[in-house]
């Protein structure tokens, strides 16, 4: 299933995002991620690639680090991610999602939304439509997360 997604806090909009009940996960395309610190707090600092491989957009973000986990990839490997939470918007629905931060260069779609996320945002999911929805609207953020 693929759905039209937002990131209001980090400033994207128009991003298209693959819903798949068979991770749990979220992910998000990012790279040149950098850890630092901000107030004492943990924060990383990352490229988010928005776009599609034929239209390339990217975009310089910050957000709070919520934690480094290990995740098992689709194909048996593991790694360490950093993991942010941030504002997911689809359709009217607006929540807080968590997201880990990885290379999908390779993968068609550059947000995959797992089903912690689906859980949480109560959505239902029916397989055989995609972009149910409208593209979510919103005002581009000023908070301190999206950094152009």
């Amino acid at each position: 299933m693929r759905e039209w997604v937002a990131l209001p806090d980090l400033g994207v909009a128009g991003l298209r995002a693959k819903i798949d009940t068979g991770a749990s996960t979220s992910s998000l395309h990012a790279t040149d991620i950098e850890p630092f610190e901000r107030d004492g707090e943990k924060w990383v600092r990352f490229t988010a690639h928005l776009g599609t491989v034929v239209q390339l957009r990217h975009r310089r973000c910050e957000a709070p680090l919520v934690t480094r986990k290990t995740i098992k990839s689709s194909n048996g490997q593991a790694q360490v991610r950093y993991v942010i939470s941030t504002t997911l918007a689809l359709g009217d629905r607006v929540w807080p999602v968590e997201f880990t931060l990885a290379c999908r260069k390779s993968m068609r779609y550059r947000l995959l939304l797992g089903s912690k996320a689906l859980i949480d945002g109560q959505l239902v999911v029916s397989p055989g439509v995609k972009y149910v929805q409208d593209k979510p609207v919103f005002p581009v953020s000023t908070s301190s997360t999206g950094v152009a």
